[in-house]
């Protein structure tokens, strides 16, 4: 499917900032660029860097008073929307080196802290069948609420509270495959179906040999999503990254399928 990606972020500084930015869609084996532009306005630097496990760039920005971005582009999404259930479990000593990170707690996903919950609410399950049981957890026990959680709200907080948004989803559903000995890692996304518009957390789980997406909302499929970043959680694929002191004129993210 084919979907159309406009961004436009517009913010005053206090003088002069160092941004680091990651807006871009991936070109990736299962998605494609159609067309992409991005246009930072007026900068002192401009700077590309690979993002995390090279999937996307990241952008080193210095920008004086007023940082006004735009981006557009068409995306291709070639990807399939398989059956979690079906997948199968690997064993933790057979994965491959560079998803053993991914089993780790990390700042927003302590997993160490979650392993007694998981093996008591999940049972026996194994593999795509844990990750739908988590899934389905998810969906019974959590509500979707913007503007109830933070910059700095845990999967721990979210636990407790029973409420977030599309990041706090994420951070549970990661921090509870980990906690089952699932790799799993937060994911960047743009979408269609997102509400409010914006930008999309998901997760991407490691089963029967790849990376698999899901969305903890239940608001979109992968077939449906166009990868940005990936990381151990939002530390790793914020939008944008501020050295200094901003404040928000206006911001939208539109997508649309075509």
């Amino acid at each position: 499917m084919l979907i159309d990606i406009d961004v436009q972020l517009d913010y005053d500084l206090a003088g002069i900032t160092d941004i680091l930015l990651q807006i871009e869609a991936s070109p990736l084996i299962d998605q494609s660029i159609q067309r992409a532009h991005i246009d930072a306005g007026a900068t002192e630097h401009f700077f590309r860097i690979p993002a995390e496990e090279a999937v996307g760039e990241r952008i080193w920005l210095r920008v004086t008073d007023r940082f006004v971005c735009s981006y557009t582009a068409r995306m291709e999404i070639q990807r399939q929307a398989p059956d979690i259930s079906r997948l199968l479990h690997q064993p933790v000593h057979m994965l491959p080196p560079e998803t053993i990170k991914y089993l780790m707690a990390s700042r927003y996903c302590p997993s160490d802290e979650f392993q007694s919950f998981a093996a008591a609410e999940f049972g026996n399950s194994m593999g795509g069948e844990r990750m739908v049981a988590i899934l389905n957890w998810i969906t019974d026990n959590l509500a979707y609420v913007p503007g109830v959680s933070g910059p700095w709200t845990t999967a721990t907080d979210t636990f407790v509270q029973r409420q977030g948004i599309c990041r706090d989803f994420a951070h549970v559903c990661v921090t509870l495959a980990r906690a089952s000995a699932i790799p799993a890692r937060i994911v960047s996304v743009y979408a269609p179906e997102i509400d409010p518009p914006d930008f999309h957390a998901v997760a991407q789980v490691f089963l029967d040999g790849k990376w698999h997406l899901v969305d903890p909302t239940g608001m979109t499929t992968p077939d449906r999503m166009a990868i940005v970043g990936v990381g151990r959680d939002a530390a790793d694929i914020a939008f944008m990254t501020l050295y200094g002191s901003a404040t928000l004129n206006r911001q939208s993210v539109t997508v649309n399928a075509v």
